[in-house]
């Protein structure tokens, strides 16, 4: 059984929790991570979902994606992620999310890392992933009109590969003294 740790609206740990699969309650949100991991010729790494998964099964996904259990960082979640499903151990710990995009019950915590991956070194988790390639930010685009990607919203996939370039939301501020 997991369980997941229940923030309130300004992401302020409540000290409740629920067990997966139930309804999270009004006014109370999950904590989901993903790791959008890049290679050098800006291509991402995404991986297409089982089609025995429950919620957006045979469909491609970033690379890597899952709610935190209870107990967990943000941080912490994401490693665990990328371990479980890719089987690639990666360090965070000095890290922030590139981003953090709200949703209807929870806050979803984007980290972006950069790493040539040989994808035959890959160890897939059966339970969650049937396929991993490499993919350019036209490639998902396309991938999403298709309807054979999760249908996030385009800005956002082009917003990941703008901070995978910038690693800054200020990519124009001179540095300052």
């Amino acid at each position: 059984m997991e369980f997941w740790d229940l923030y309130d609206k300004n992401r302020t740990f409540t000290g409740k929790t629920i067990v997966r699969g139930e309804s999270i309650p009004h006014g109370f949100y999950h904590l989901v991570v993903h790791v959008c991991i890049f290679n050098s010729k800006n291509q991402m790494l995404i991986q297409q979902r089982q089609p025995f998964k429950r919620g957006w099964s045979n469909m491609w996904d970033l690379s890597v994606g899952g709610s935190a259990q209870a107990g967990d960082t943000s941080r912490k979640a994401a490693e665990r992620e990328v371990y479980e499903e890719l089987g690639l151990k990666v360090d965070l710990s000095d890290q922030r999310p590139a981003i953090t995009v709200p949703f209807h019950v929870g806050y979803d915590d984007i980290y972006i890392i950069e790493s040539d991956i040989d994808l035959h070194d890959l160890n897939l988790q059966y339970e969650e992933v049937q396929a991993v390639k490499w993919a350019s930010e036209e490639d998902i685009l396309r991938m999403i009109d298709e309807e054979t990607f999760i249908p996030y919203h385009k800005p956002l996939i082009s917003l990941l590969f703008g901070l995978r370039v910038t690693k800054d939301a200020h990519s124009n501020l001179k540095k300052q003294r």
